[in-house]
């Protein structure tokens, strides 16, 4: 692949992510992969899943059955706004590692199974949606092709998952955001919300950080 073909994927990540317009579409992508960290650290924890809903203001909502309190109720309202970063870095490891098409076929399964759990139309249009357009590149692509758009999914979850926690902290501020993750957090723990926000965003650059040292190598290699 070119230097310029290399260097595509991040560009437009980070136009998408930056761009207020283009970043409400692209959002409900980032929201996805926030309630899908919630529904799997529901079920590793031992909580039952009833059901999981996007909507088309770009929020989510997973509602899980269990002890309204302790470690497993913490880890479930913990994970969603760190999964999209953790998921961009992994991405990340796998498409430097020229793991492509497991990345690909990985993120299909991933929805696949997310969609039995989805229970209104415009989650299911969303999840459809999403994961037809990386089959079809799985399936479809050429390697380059297949190249690129792991390169992108690997970009906009490490860049975009940065966003939404700047998003979170301005409603908080304005009072806006009261039953927020941080706050469910800070009710649960009795560490204030504003701390599991910067908790949120450390996590966040850090992957951003990891990942961007995985990425940018592969940016800087010769045609």
């Amino acid at each position: 692949m070119s230097t310029i073909a290399l260097w595509a994927p991040a560009a437009l990540a980070l136009v998408l992510v930056i761009t207020p317009g283009p970043w409400r579409l692209s959002r409900n992508v980032i929201t996805i992969a926030h309630e899908a960290g919630h529904a799997l650290t529901a079920l590793l924890t031992g909580r039952r899943l009833t059901g999981i809903k996007l909507h088309s203001d770009t929020s989510g909502v997973t509602v899980s059955r269990g002890r309204p309190a302790g470690p497993g109720m913490v880890a479930t309202a913990f994970t969603g706004y760190v999964t999209p970063s953790l998921l961009g870095l992994g991405a990340a490891a796998l498409a430097t590692a020229d793991q492509i098409r497991p990345l690909l076929l990985g993120t299909v399964v991933l929805l696949g199974l997310m969609l039995i759990m989805i229970r209104n139309v415009f989650g299911v249009l969303s999840v459809v949606v999403t994961g037809g357009i990386v089959f079809a590149v799985f399936w479809f692509g050429g390697r380059d092709v297949r190249v690129a758009f792991a390169l992108f999914i690997a970009w906009f979850l490490l860049l975009g998952g940065v966003r939404p926690i700047g998003e979170l902290q301005r409603k908080r501020a304005r009072g806006r955001a009261r039953d927020s993750d941080a706050d469910q957090l800070g009710r649960l723990t009795g560490v204030p919300g504003l701390v599991w926000v910067a908790v949120f965003a450390a996590v966040a650059l850090g992957c951003l950080f990891l990942g961007g040292r995985l990425l940018l190598p592969d940016l800087m290699l010769p045609g």
